[in-house]
């Protein structure tokens, strides 16, 4: 039984690698409308338009964990043309993603150590506030800024 499992398990994970290799503008998408959707809980409880719930805050920074693991794989060459292209929404990324690959894929990085520092040091609102500020202005506006085109 457990052998079957695992084997399921084995398949299953094997499919979602392959499918996030299949489309992987439509994964990075996803995974940047998750963490968008968590960024808003997380500046909706600093704000206190919610309240605080740790729970909330850790799925938040578990979240950026691991679209920061994932995202680096997920700008293969084969996508280039998409650079500076009109998007299906309001934003696509620049040709400087291909250019300097060694410096976004660190940028990814620094977002996936700061999301974990986070989840260990956030404990109240107060705590919350600063790790949402820091992620929020050091990691995704200084990526944001230099990697990603909004639409005219």
């Amino acid at each position: 039984m457990i052998r079957f499992v695992c084997a399921i398990f084995t398949i299953v994970l094997g499919l979602g690698v392959a499918m996030a290799q299949e489309d992987p503008i439509k994964a990075r998408k996803a995974l940047m409308k998750d963490n968008g959707d968590q960024a808003k809980i997380a500046s909706d409880m600093a704000k206190g338009d919610k309240p605080f719930d740790l729970a909330a805050a850790q799925k938040v920074f578990a979240t950026f964990e691991d679209a920061a693991a994932k995202m680096p794989n997920l700008y293969p060459d084969s996508t280039k043309s998409e650079a500076g292209s009109p998007a299906a929404d309001d934003f696509s990324p620049s040709p400087k993603v291909w250019e300097n690959m060694a410096d976004f894929k660190a940028r990814f990085a620094k977002f996936g150590d700061d999301a974990k520092a986070a989840a260990a040091s956030v404990k109240d609102v107060d705590t919350l506030k600063a790790a949402v500020g820091n992620i929020g202005k050091n990691d995704c506006g200084g990526c944001h800024q230099t990697y990603r085109l909004k639409k005219s």
